[in-house]
């Protein structure tokens, strides 16, 4: 897919890139709004609003796209969505594209549009959606996003991560005593485990429990990590809770803290 898309940008001649995918639709005014916005932010990848097909599928996910805030579109990239703009909507400068790099060729397996954004992010750029709602985004179970590993995404997305916040950071709390928070906590470098001071969480038989013993470790004794509730943790936060799934107990629980998204606290769900 990588490959595919890199040949198209070579074969193509605008000044600008405009992507689509062969089974989604794009509003007629899409190119001209899109365009508009690249002339604004040299720097960015363009995206927009999109309607599901079926509407009723990825309504989360759909939710998600539709509704990150401008600081988000930075803030939120370390979580499972992926991309906070999604490729089907993505328009930018072809000299940007080239700065940036092509698509990783790796082929079936690769993520090569998470990469991207990635590289794209790492070399200084902007994330910037009209909001306006320019594709009809087709959901189908066999799309080639299903053949890409749950496993590579995630170890990406750690990688990712450890070099953008943890690496300057000296200690965090990992909101969550459950499997996710467990598993970034075993993913993690050695010296970004060293820097959790706790895990948090709001299940009182996971509190009462006290610590987090790393079985795994070749460490003796084998680190313990406390586990606290979210009211007596210190910030900053790397969250591994998912959002839009607790009827807002969860929000409700972090905006009680007064956290600034970015600076005191990160997604990772």
């Amino acid at each position: 897919v990588g490959f595919a898309k890199n040949q198209a940008v070579i074969q193509s001649s605008g000044t600008y890139l405009c992507f689509l995918d062969s089974d989604d639709v794009m509003m007629p005014q899409r190119v001209r709004l899109q365009h508009e916005a690249a002339i604004q932010h040299p720097n960015s990848i363009i995206g927009c609003q999109v309607r599901r097909e079926p509407s009723e599928s990825t309504e989360r996910y759909t939710r998600w796209i539709n509704n990150l805030t401008e600081e988000q579109l930075l803030t939120q990239v370390f979580t499972s969505h992926g991309p906070t703009v999604i490729m089907p909507t993505w328009f930018c400068s072809r000299e940007w594209f080239f700065h940036v790099g092509k698509f990783d060729e790796g082929g079936k397996g690769v993520p090569e549009d998470l990469l991207f954004f990635y590289k794209h992010i790492q070399k200084g750029g902007e994330v910037f959606r009209v909001n306006r709602c320019l594709l009809l985004y087709r959901y189908h179970p066999q799309a080639a996003t299903h053949s890409v590993l749950e496993g590579t995404i995630w170890n990406h997305r750690v990688r990712f991560l450890e070099e953008r916040v943890l690496s300057s950071w000296t200690s965090f709390t990992i909101w969550n005593a459950g499997k996710q928070g467990k598993k970034l906590y075993r993913s993690l470098s050695p010296s970004n485990q060293k820097k959790v001071t706790a895990f948090c969480d709001v299940d009182e038989k996971k509190i009462t429990k006290g610590f987090y013993t790393y079985e795994e470790s070749e460490k003796r004794p084998k680190p313990k990590i406390p586990i606290c509730h979210f009211r007596d943790a210190t910030p900053p936060f790397i969250i591994c809770v998912k959002l839009d799934l607790t009827g807002g107990a969860f929000e409700t629980n972090l905006s009680m803290l007064n956290l600034k998204e970015g600076m005191d606290y990160y997604h990772f769900n």
